[in-house]
């Protein structure tokens, strides 16, 4: 009957919205390297269930089931030839169930205080510094809707954006205060990072800022103008050229050039050394000049092997290329950060200079 009277408390407690945890422990059936289930409810598209952590010796396996796919589940796992302890973990106590080697069933009850309510949110919620998504240019940007909801197929997109300024939120605390800042985004495109990037600086850390978008195809130069002028922020402009052609009038305190082609990157390098910016942000792709280069003069020696394939002839012209690169920025006395933007599939590394 204890065993019975544990799986009438569970329910209750998930009915209730007490439990906190359950954990599976003194594991002695056949399945290899099993060592503990430790489960807890989770709010899933509105659904209430019970995800379901299997500790392994070497790996986690993480599964989700209903209430009654869960009470089952357990039922299967819990007995003589199973787990002989479970922990119900509740608001204000433990009760702990434990067979001994006569199969009997033992139950004891531990008060508990100050133990927080589980949260049923599946996944925890990421503190992004782009939280408000109601923002006109974005619904403009087609990356969400008229309330401000993230398109299911921008998803990723969003997630980029947001990643993007985490990874520049701290150089651009540090840039000099008192002063109007001129941020030029070398290749806008359409222009996500070049607004997410202008509401941060704006509105976010209250900045007096002028933001400039090159790009060199001009529908997106007058689609993107159009966006800035709806959404107010008129601070923000695009302009028609080349990162090589485009001439500033004041000097730029921050440049931006991701995704600029070959040999482009050091166009945007020059520039930024050349004006002394405080903050140089590359993310070099396209290594095709070093790379032409390395497969004209291929060395005959012992490490010959490491260009002897195409893929890793580009590998081995991009670290050079790049190492090159952060070298010549260190030179100009700039505090050189190398790091991977996103996963390599969907956007090259990114190289993160400040002037220290």
């Amino acid at each position: 009957m204890v065993f019975e009277d544990l799986i009438k408390n569970l329910k209750a407690l998930i009915q209730e919205q007490k439990l906190v945890k359950v954990s599976l422990g003194n594991y002695k059936g056949t399945e290899a390297n099993l060592k503990n289930i430790y489960i807890k409810p989770v709010l899933i598209k509105q659904e209430l269930l019970l995800s379901f952590v299997f500790r392994y010796q070497t790996k986690d396996i993480t599964k989700n089931f209903s209430i009654e796919q869960a009470i089952d589940e357990i039922s299967s796992y819990v007995g003589f030839k199973g787990f002989r302890l479970v922990n119900l973990q509740t608001t204000s106590e433990n009760l702990i169930y434990q067979m001994n080697k006569k199969a009997e069933w033992r139950v004891q009850k531990e008060k508990v205080v100050g133990r927080e309510p589980q949260s049923y949110t599946h996944d925890k919620q990421k503190d992004r510094k782009l939280s408000d998504s109601t923002k006109s240019y974005l619904h403009e940007l087609n990356l969400t809707g008229q309330e401000g909801k993230v398109y299911k197929n921008a998803q990723d997109k969003w997630k980029q954006i947001n990643h993007y300024i985490e990874l520049l939120s701290s150089s651009l605390s540090h840039l000099p205060e008192n002063k109007n800042l001129k941020v030029v985004d070398m290749g806008a495109g359409k222009g996500y990072l070049t607004f997410a990037l202008y509401d941060y600086l704006k509105n976010n850390l209250n900045r007096n800022v002028e933001v400039v978008g090159v790009e060199f195809r001009k529908d997106l130069v007058d689609f993107c103008n159009e966006v800035a002028l709806k959404s107010d922020f008129n601070q923000l402009g695009f302009v028609e050229g080349t990162i090589e052609d485009y001439q500033s009038n004041e000097p730029i305190d921050v440049l931006i050039a991701l995704h600029a082609c070959d040999t482009a990157t050091d166009d945007a390098i020059f520039k930024g050394i050349k004006d002394e910016s405080s903050l140089i942000v590359v993310a070099p792709c396209c290594h095709k000049q070093v790379r032409r280069q390395l497969e004209e003069v291929k060395a005959k020696n012992d490490l010959e092997f490491m260009t002897k394939y195409g893929i890793f002839m580009e590998r081995h012209a991009e670290m050079l290329t790049d190492s090159i690169r952060a070298l010549i920025l260190e030179y100009y006395g700039y505090e050189t950060k190398v790091m991977q933007f996103i996963s390599d599939q969907h956007t090259p590394k990114k190289c993160d200079d400040r002037r220290s």
